[in-house]
């Protein structure tokens, strides 16, 4: 059983616990996908996978609870939570619904903070304060950097943090991208080896390549698409700046 398979059966009893009917609404705004602005507003910096078009933002609303998941196949759903649970997690379109309404749903519950992406000078405050947390909450490891976030893979190699850094988008691979050459996703199992702690984007838990980074390492997603499956699970997250 797949992490996803196993937080949709918590996710079905916490409908149960809460006495929510088979009703209740999710709605999901992706294939208009959320606009660069929308998702990210005007970084310091225009290298952004937002910004480029390589992934888009999937957003789902439940109630008062707002939840988003990167994703690199967008659609657009709207549905009752009962039909997103009925959803067979192939793809990465259902695996995003999925993923954006279970961060919905939490932050809903209050049980989860930062499940919105960070915004306009934002990102850039969130670099600057991730070379400090490393060094305090681990020293100076060697880190597999799994996904492109350019403003935190330049501010750990400012840093002069030992970085490997891996990305499925081919205009990248191969490049050298803040001050790092960056390798193809293949090399994300030969990098967690290799690393002392991995730092990994949570869009792995949506195309479903996560299992290639469960080492005897720590493992610390960031952003906001791992926050309901960070809180499920117990995983260790950052978001410093999410909403």
């Amino acid at each position: 059983m797949t992490l996803l398979e196993e937080a949709k059966i918590k996710l079905s009893q916490i409908a149960k616990n809460q006495d929510w009917s088979d009703t209740e609404k999710v709605i999901i705004v992706s294939a208009r996908p959320l606009t660069p602005d929308e998702a990210i507003g005007k970084p310091d910096r225009d290298d952004y996978p937002l910004l480029t078009g390589k992934e888009v933002m999937m957003e789902a609303r439940f109630r008062a609870g707002i939840g988003q998941a990167f994703t690199d196949q967008p659609g657009q759903f709207e549905g009752t939570l009962s039909e997103v649970l009925q959803l067979p997690l192939n793809t990465n379109f259902h695996r995003a619904v999925f993923v954006a309404t279970l961060n919905a749903i939490l932050h809903n519950l209050d049980q989860v903070k930062a499940t919105v992406h960070c915004k306009d000078k934002e990102p850039a405050l969130c670099a600057q304060k991730l070379p400090s947390y490393i060094q305090k909450q681990y020293g100076k490891p060697k880190i597999a950097f799994i996904g492109f976030q350019p403003a935190l893979i330049q501010a750990l190699h400012d840093a002069s943090f030992d970085l490997r850094v891996t990305d499925l988008n081919p205009d990248n691979i191969g490049q050298i991208r803040c001050g790092v050459r960056i390798d193809d996703a293949a090399f994300n199992a030969k990098n967690a080896r290799w690393a002392d702690i991995i730092l990994s984007t949570g869009s792995v838990l949506v195309n479903d390549t996560y299992h290639e980074l469960q080492q005897e390492k720590t493992l610390i997603y960031y952003g906001v698409t791992a926050a309901g499956l960070a809180k499920l699970f117990h995983l260790p997250r950052i978001c410093f700046y999410g909403h």
